[in-house]
């Protein structure tokens, strides 16, 4: 994928000026920038969900999911049920349970996510994006409200999960780069 001069503002507030980078198909970028700086409005045009006020876009990737910064989960349905909506057919509510278990939510898989806390929460978002299939995985702070073991139990998760595609990142922590052996793009 690759962004050309991409330009953002909102009113009178600018959040981006000529962006410009290329993320290579399988590789693993973690943009980053202080709070404010217009981070996930430059995922928000790369998954074509807001439009750029000027630039381009070019070999946008067709499959696609997401960590939004709030989870998105329907507050009714159990955690295999979240993944479950987002996944193949034919993927097994057992290889679903097993996910959930590898980021430490075994015991908790039929619980409705109502029950559930922020982390936990967070941790259903991000099982939900690594078993969709999606050529790219877009993650919008996705390590809010975990503790640092749980933090590195969920990096390696993603990294065992989601080898061979396309991952961007997006964090005010630079640290998180090399945790999760990704090229960073400041913004």
């Amino acid at each position: 994928m690759e962004l050309k001069s991409i330009c953002k503002s909102f009113g009178e507030n600018e959040v981006l000026r000529d962006i410009s980078m290329v993320i290579p198909k399988g590789s693993r970028v973690l943009i980053t920038a202080p709070s404010g700086r217009g981070k996930t409005t430059l995922l928000r045009i790369m998954m074509d969900l807001e439009a750029p006020d000027s630039g381009e876009i070019k070999n946008r990737p067709r499959r696609q999911a997401a960590v939004f910064q709030e989870d998105r989960l329907p507050e009714e349905f159990t955690p295999v049920n979240c993944v479950k909506m987002t996944c193949a057919h034919g993927v097994t509510k057992e290889l679903i349970r097993e996910n959930l278990a590898a980021v430490g939510l075994e015991g908790h898989c039929d619980k409705p996510v109502s029950q559930l806390s922020g982390g936990m929460r967070r941790r259903v978002a991000i099982v939900r994006a690594a078993m969709s299939g999606a050529d790219t995985v877009y993650f919008d702070e996705p390590f809010t409200g975990l503790d640092d073991a749980t933090k590195k139990l969920v990096i390696g998760y993603i990294l065992n999960n989601c080898e061979g595609r396309t991952l961007v990142f997006v964090s005010h922590c630079p640290d998180d780069a090399k945790l999760l052996n990704a090229k960073e793009l400041r913004i």
